[in-house]
């Protein structure tokens, strides 16, 4: 993989791009994560032909951290991920999206469904099933944090304390992230990356409507039992919101962190939906 750039918006994004003119991967890292933490999964596209992209996303690369919320709506999102695409030469490509990805990956496959091959949605559930389930399940309590990551800089002071990261970094691994991924997710967020990566869950109220229609390109979407941020009610729900071809794979017991905790498991998966 080599580490190169591409720019959007007045933004410059770092991104690890493996080459070559096979059909392409994009990955979308999710929140408090970078493009490293598609490690375990990279070897395995890379081994069967596909060329892969993974770019540290808006907030988190450092050439890439507006400051006002509104920078960081959804569609702002989606054309980093257009852009991407547009300076590697894809007219088409699959994407593949955990946390956050998926979300920007759910977004893009609705409003560009002419440029995805495929979409892959580790642990994030179609948006129109993720606000289905707040009503219908315990997602409303397991979405807490998103209403206090409203507030202004009170989260980012919390985490630049020593006590309050402390905190944070055991939140982390109480919720299965590995020690030393949290250590970097901190070291991260400590370094600059905090307010843009909050910045995507200040931006929702422009979000728009949830009246988006439903998904017709061809989806895989994996979810795993112990994740502790997303019900399985959102996750049953969400072949409700896929018009396309559509296929649902269940991980027991495994934590939020699929890519880090069970590439080995899910590759195999993802290499039959890419096909």
């Amino acid at each position: 993989m080599a580490l190169t750039s591409y720019r959007n918006d007045g933004l410059t994004f770092e991104v690890d791009d493996s080459g070559g003119a096979a059909e392409a991967v994009v990955l979308l890292h999710g929140f408090p994560q970078t493009r490293t933490s598609w490690a375990g999964l990279t070897p395995h596209l890379v081994g069967a032909g596909y060329r892969v992209l993974a770019p540290d996303q808006r907030g988190y690369s450092p050439g890439a951290r507006p400051k006002r919320r509104r920078d960081y709506a959804i569609g702002r999102l989606v054309g980093d991920v257009l852009a991407l695409a547009d300076a590697a030469g894809l007219k088409r490509f699959h994407v593949l999206g955990h946390d956050w990805g998926g979300g920007a990956g759910w977004a893009l496959a609705e409003a560009h469904p002419e440029r995805l091959l495929s979409l892959t949605s580790l642990s994030t559930p179609h948006p129109r099933a993720m606000a289905a389930s707040m009503v219908r399940s315990n997602q409303a309590l397991k979405s807490w944090y998103m209403l206090a990551f409203q507030l202004p800089w009170l989260p980012e002071a919390i985490i630049e304390s020593n006590a309050g990261g402390e905190r944070v970094r055991g939140a982390l691994i109480d919720a299965g992230m590995a020690p030393a991924e949290a250590d970097d997710s901190m070291e991260l967020l400590r370094n600059g990356a905090a307010r843009g990566a909050l910045g995507w869950y200040r931006a929702l109220p422009f979000a728009g409507s949830q009246e988006s229609r439903p998904t017709e390109v061809s989806t895989l979407y994996i979810y795993s039992t112990g994740d502790v941020a997303l019900s399985r009610k959102a996750a049953d729900l969400t072949e409700n919101y896929v018009r396309g071809p559509y296929r649902y794979e269940v991980l027991e017991g495994v934590s939020h962190w699929i890519p880090d905790e069970a590439a080995d498991t899910v590759a195999p998966m993802i290499l039959e939906h890419l096909a």
